[in-house]
C-alpha cells in the first residue's frame, strides 16, 4: 500500500467515501507535507509534526474545503467553539445567515456547522491519537528521548480528552440525564488510522456511554498534567491547562469537592489581572490566561470564520439586549466600556475581546484563570461555603465594578446558597460574553437541582435579525422581547444530530432521539 497519511480525520469513518476516494483522500498530503512513515524519523519533522496537530485545532476544514494552512473557519478551537457556543445561547443576536441555523435550531443531519464539529473534532482526535503512537514508536527506536515523546504525548491527551468533552456537549445529554450516565456518549476514538485495516475496525464502533467517556476524558488529562513538561504556556497544552480543565469536566459532572480540590493547585501560578481587559489586551503575556489557540496573519479560520470579523466587524453578531439590558449587570461596570470592551457601529453593542481585523491573529480564549475562580465559586456556594463562594466571587467582579467600596457583594447579600450560585451564574455570562461558555452552562444546567437556576432546554431569544439602536440605549426604557421562542429539553433539537456522513458509513450507529 502507498504511503498513507495518519492525520486527517478516519477518511470513510467521518467523510462517508466510497472506497476509491478513500484511497484519493489518504493519498493527500496533511498540512505539514509529510508523509506518516517519514513523520517521526528525526526530532524535527516530530516537531513539524506536532505544530501540524495544532494546526488541525486551530483551522480545520469546513464544507469540503480541503485542509491547508489557511483554508477552515477554525473548527473546532480556533474559533468555532466561540461562535457556535454563543450562537446556541440567548446572549447574542445573530444577524445575518451564518449562524442562524445554530441560533435558530433548525439545523439537521446535513448542515455544515453542526457536521464540521464532529468531522474537525475527530480529525483532531485522530492526529493526536496518531502523534501519541508515532512519537511512543520514535522513542523505542531512539530517535527521540522518553521525556521529550512524554511530553508530546501528554499534549495529545490533553487536546483528545478537551475536544470529546466539547463533542459530548453537543451531540450527548448532559451527565445526570440518567442517574448512572449511561446514556449515550460519543465515540472516543484512542487509535491513530492509517491503513485500510485500521479503518474497517474502527469504523462501525459504537457509541460510548456518557460515564465512559468522562471516565476515559479524566484518565487522558490526568495523564496529559503528569506527562507535560510545561507547567504554564499560553499557546500550547500545559500541566495547568489539564488541571483548569479539570475543574471544567467535574463542574459539569456536579463532582463539587474535586473542582476546588483541582482548582486550588494553581493559585500559585496564575492570578486575575488587574485590568479584566488585559488578557484581551495582551493575550500572550498576561498572568489570566491558561491555554489560547495562537493564529497568525498566515494561519488563521480566515475572514469566514476569524473571531474579530465574525463578531465584530462584519456585523454579524452582536450583544444581545436580553444580556445587555440586565439589571444584573451594573450600568457602569468596566466591562460595558466603549472602545475597550465593546465596539459601537451605528448604535449596536458588539464584544471589542478581539480587535485583529486585518490579520486574524487574535488567539481564541480556550479557558482563563477567571473561570478556574468562578468554578470553584461555584462549587463552594453549592457545598453551602458561603464565605469562601463569595470572596472568589467578588475577587472576578470586583476589577470590573466602577466603586467595589459600594457596589460588591457582602456577606448580607445572600442569605441562601441558591442566592449564591445564581449570582455566580450571571457572573460568568457577563465575564465570559462571546468566548464560547455559555452553551456549556445551558447545557450542564438541565434540570438542576437549584430550581431557581435549572435550565430546561434552549432558551428564548432576540429576533434573528438587527437588533434597534434603542435597544442598546440604557437610559431609554424598552421592553426586550424574545421572540424566538425556547425549545423544551425533551425536544430533539436541544442536541446536534450524529451527521449524516457518519452513518452512511456507521449505519448501526445509534442516532440521537428523534433525529
Amino acid at each position: 500500500m502507498k504511503n498513507i497519511i495518519k492525520t486527517i480525520l478516519l477518511s470513510v469513518i467521518a467523510l462517508g467515501m466510497s472506497s476509491c476516494t478513500e484511497e484519493k483522500i489518504l493519498d493527500l498530503k496533511p498540512v505539514n507535507n509529510i508523509l506518516s512513515p517519514d513523520a517521526f524519523t528525526t526530532p524535527t519533522l516530530i516537531s513539524t509534526y506536532m505544530n501540524g496537530v495544532y494546526n488541525a485545532a486551530a483551522i480545520g476544514q469546513y464544507n469540503a474545503v480541503p485542509t491547508s494552512p489557511n483554508g477552515g473557519r477554525g473548527y473546532v478551537w480556533g474559533a468555532a467553539f466561540v461562535e457556535q457556543g454563543e450562537a446556541r445561547g440567548e446572549d447574542v443576536v445573530n444577524m445575518a445567515t451564518f449562524y442562524e441555523l445554530t441560533y435558530r435550531a433548525t439545523y439537521d443531519a446535513t448542515t455544515p456547522n453542526n457536521v464540521y464539529y464532529w468531522v474537525d473534532g475527530y480529525r483532531l482526535i485522530n492526529r493526536c491519537n496518531i502523534m501519541i503512537e508515532g512519537t511512543t514508536d520514535a522513542a523505542a527506536k531512539g530517535v527521540i528521548t522518553q521525556a521529550v515523546a512524554n511530553d508530546y504525548i501528554g499534549q495529545c491527551k490533553f487536546l483528545r480528552a478537551i475536544t470529546h468533552l466539547e463533542l459530548l456537549t453537543y451531540f450527548s445529554k448532559p451527565y445526570f440525564h440518567t442517574p448512572d450516565a449511561s446514556h449515550p456518549g460519543v465515540i472516543y476514538r484512542e487509535i491513530g488510522v492509517n491503513t485500510n485495516e485500521e479503518i474497517a475496525s474502527e469504523r462501525l464502533k459504537p457509541r460510548n456511554t456518557v460515564a465512559e467517556c468522562y471516565s476515559k476524558i479524566l484518565a487522558d488529562l490526568n495523564d496529559a498534567e503528569a506527562l507535560i513538561t510545561a507547567v504554564k504556556n499560553v499557546g500550547r497544552a500545559s500541566k495547568s491547562a489539564a488541571i483548569a480543565f479539570k475543574t471544567r469536566l467535574y463542574l459539569q459532572k456536579r463532582d463539587w469537592t474535586n473542582v476546588i480540590l483541582e482548582g486550588s493547585k494553581l493559585s500559585a501560578t496564575f492570578a486575575l489581572t488587574v485590568d479584566p481587559y488585559a488578557p484581551f489586551q495582551s493575550p500572550s503575556s498576561n498572568t489570566e490566561s491558561i491555554f489560547s489557540i495562537q493564529h497568525s496573519a498566515t494561519a488563521n479560520p480566515t475572514v469566514n470564520g476569524a473571531l474579530a470579523p465574525m463578531l465584530k466587524d462584519r456585523a454579524l453578531v452582536c450583544i444581545s439586549p436580553i444580556l445587555w439590558r440586565d439589571s444584573g449587570w451594573l450600568a457602569d461596570d468596566k466591562r460595558r466600556e466603549n472602545g475597550k470592551f465593546i465596539h459601537t457601529a451605528a448604535g449596536i453593542k458588539y464584544t471589542n475581546k478581539y480587535t485583529d481585523v486585518t490579520n486574524r491573529t487574535d488567539p481564541a480564549p480556550v479557558i482563563r484563570y477567571a473561570e478556574v475562580v468562578l468554578n470553584m465559586a461555584e462549587a463552594q456556594a453549592r457545598l453551602s461555603n458561603l464565605q469562601d463562594a463569595l470572596t472568589l466571587l467578588n475577587s472576578v467582579r470586583n476589577r470590573s465594578l466602577a466603586n467595589p467600596a459600594t457596589q460588591a457583594y457582602t456577606n448580607s447579600s445572600f442569605t441562601t446558597n441558591a442566592g449564591m450560585v445564581a449570582a455566580i451564574l450571571k457572573e460568568r455570562r457577563i465575564e465570559f460574553l462571546q468566548e464560547g461558555r455559555r452553551w456549556t452552562d445551558i447545557h450542564r444546567l438541565q434540570n438542576d437541582p437549584i430550581a431557581a437556576v435549572a435550565t430546561n432546554g434552549i432558551p428564548a431569544k432576540f429576533a434573528n435579525a438587527t437588533p434597534p439602536a434603542i435597544a442598546f440605549d440604557l437610559s431609554v426604557p424598552y421592553v426586550v422581547n424574545a421572540t424566538i421562542g425556547a425549545i423544551p429539553y425533551t425536544d430533539r433539537r436541544f442536541l446536534w444530530p450524529i451527521p449524516q456522513i457518519e452513518l452512511n458509513t456507521n449505519p448501526d450507529l445509534e442516532k440521537n432521539p428523534e433525529w
